[in-house]
This record gives C-alpha cells, sequence and structure tokens, in this order.
C-alpha cells in the first residue's frame, strides 16, 4: 500500500500533467479560431505594399499565412526602442515574413520567442571578445538578433528595404526567425528539429559539406551566391542559406541542387514554383 505522502506526489503528479494538457489544448482551439479569423483588408494592403514575397505566393498559402499572423500577432509582444514608435504596418510585414518559415504546417510559433524589439535602424549593441585569455566589451552596429531566452531584434529600416527586394538575396527577417527554429531544440547548430530521426543523416551530410566548402571559398576569397557570413558558424551557414532559399531559389537550386532539396524537404515549400 501507498503511503500518504507518495499518493500525494502522484497526485500532484496527476494534476500537474493534466494542467500543462488542459493548457495546450485551450491554446490550440484559441489559435484554430485566430487562424479561421477574416485576415484585414488593410493589413492585406500592407503586404501587397510591403512584402515582394507576398505577392508571389500562391491562393492557398496565402490564406494559410494570414491565419498564422493573426495567431503570431496575438501571441508575440511586439516593442520599439531607439524612438520608434511602431504601427500596424511594421508589425504586419515582420509577422508576416517570419511565418513564411512556417507554411510548411503544423507550426509550433516560435514556442522560446516572447517579444520582437525593432529599432529604427542599426544599433549598437556590446560585444565581448577576448585578448590574451582576458574578456574585453566592444561596441558592435548589428542589424539584427535571436536569443534563446525569448527575444528577437530587428532594425526597421533594413526589415522594410530587404521585404520590398524580391531578388536581393538578404532578408533581416527571415534570418533571425530561422535562427529561432535553429534554437527550438535548446542549441543554436544548424540543425533544427526535423520531422524523422533518419532526415539527421542526409542533413548533416550535405550541409556540413556546404559549410566547409563555404569556409574554403572564403578563405581563397571566392564568391559565391551564399553569403560568406554563413561561414561564421553552423547555425549562420543555416540563416544565411535560409534566405537564399526565399529570396534567390534558382541560383542557389543551380548552383547547390543537393542543398536546395534539403530546404525544400525540411521547409516543403518550393520557392521556385511560384517566384
Amino acid at each position: 500500500m501507498l503511503s500518504g505522502p507518495v499518493l500525494l506526489i502522484l497526485g500532484l503528479l496527476v494534476l500537474g500533467t493534466a494542467f500543462i494538457f488542459g493548457r495546450k489544448h485551450l491554446r490550440n482551439i484559441r489559435r484554430q479560431r485566430l487562424m479561421k479569423r477574416p485576415f484585414p483588408r488593410e493589413w492585406e494592403e500592407i503586404l501587397r505594399g510591403n512584402v515582394a514575397l507576398y505577392k508571389h505566393l500562391p491562393e492557398d498559402f496565402r490564406e494559410r499565412l494570414h491565419g498564422y499572423i493573426n495567431v503570431f500577432l496575438d501571441e508575440k509582444k511586439f516593442e520599439g526602442c531607439g524612438g520608434l514608435q511602431l504601427t500596424d504596418a511594421m508589425k504586419v510585414t515582420i509577422a508576416a515574413q517570419a511565418c513564411l518559415l512556417l507554411l510548411k504546417g503544423n507550426p509550433t510559433f516560435y514556442p522560446r520567442l516572447k517579444s520582437i524589439v525593432v529599432y529604427p535602424g542599426a544599433y549598437i549593441a556590446k560585444q565581448t571578445s577576448y585578448v590574451g585569455g582576458i574578456p574585453v566589451q566592444t561596441d558592435s552596429a548589428r542589424l539584427g538578433e535571436s536569443w534563446n531566452s525569448g527575444e528577437l531584434v530587428l532594425a526597421w529600416d533594413h526589415v522594410k528595404q530587404e521585404s520590398m527586394d524580391i531578388r536581393d538575396g538578404h532578408n533581416v527577417v527571415l534570418h533571425e526567425f530561422s535562427h529561432q527554429l535553429d534554437q527550438e531544440d535548446g542549441s543554436a547548430d544548424g540543425a533544427p528539429i526535423l520531422e524523422q530521426a533518419s532526415s539527421y543523416v542526409a542533413w548533416a551530410r550535405i550541409l556540413g559539406r556546404e559549410y566547409r566548402e563555404l569556409i574554403k571559398k572564403v578563405e581563397e576569397e571566392h564568391q559565391d551566391i551564399i553569403d560568406s557570413y554563413g561561414a561564421t558558424n553552423p547555425a549562420e551557414f543555416f540563416a544565411v542559406i535560409t534566405e537564399a532559399f526565399f529570396k534567390n531559389p534558382e541560383n542557389l537550386n543551380r548552383k547547390h541542387p543537393q542543398l536546395y532539396e534539403e530546404l525544400k524537404l525540411y521547409y516543403k515549400i518550393d520557392p521556385l514554383r511560384w517566384l
């Protein structure tokens, strides 16, 4: 027979589990309602004016994106910094591009992310480097940052410029939110959560090879359509190739076909079909 304290502990565990599942169930119901909520016409006009990729999406993807934006804006907090007064246009523009990465379906809506901090332009952040083993702090100008502690930072002028240009190959929102996908398992290592364990073998083989080839090209000062910043580490490599996948798919597929196929399998979309 179980003792009183043991029964109490078991009871608390059952109640805790029921609470967690109940909260998830209510969250899923709320999300389903939000995804079915009519999308404001003024928001659609914002997307047509600010997000070049939006105009090329197939209709079914566009409708799915509308629902995801409704959920994203309901769950995430936006904060303007550096004197920036946030508007609905800014929030919708950022949310749309963040949700482009979720069009594969069954979105988790960036569970670690709580707030998006937006500056009017490039901002200064402290950067720690080591000289002779001694930490030294310096100022660093940045356009965006993503932290697994729940915060993501963006520079609005670059957000707007890059979201309106469909062919420049760069997009700070896609870059930073791909870091969020990468960080969902708790580490930023260039390997987001894949559906099947067996998928990690091909992912590691293909992305590892491409990453090493990029490092070699950077060292030899050879140009590639993949931005050289991707040679910094595997996490930045994943973020940079995500930008290229959505913004420069034709060239990425032509010069790095296996890499393109891996990203197509992961994101479950093919930008070549609608760009």
